[in-house]
């Protein structure tokens, strides 16, 4: 059997379109508005944000459990 240089067993005529290009489609469009991408992140700020909070959450933690441990005695 003679290879025309496609891959598989069938063969396409010269005339048809070809399906299996994947660049040819196009994605959906967008709906609803487009909004500009957001703000580069500062991870220092973040950071200080997240440790002032972990800081906080265990203040809180040790607080609490201090008044659970005084209401037990």
């Amino acid at each position: 059997m003679a290879s025309r240089g496609r891959r598989g067993g069938a063969s396409a005529r010269e005339d048809e379109p070809r399906h299996d290009d994947q660049a040819e489609q196009q994605a959906p469009a967008p709906r609803g508005p487009v909004h500009p991408p957001p703000p580069p992140v500062d991870y220092g700020v973040f950071m200080q944000g997240l440790v002032q909070a972990m800081q906080t959450q265990a203040h809180t933690h040790a607080a609490l459990q201090a008044q659970l441990e005084a209401q037990v005695e």
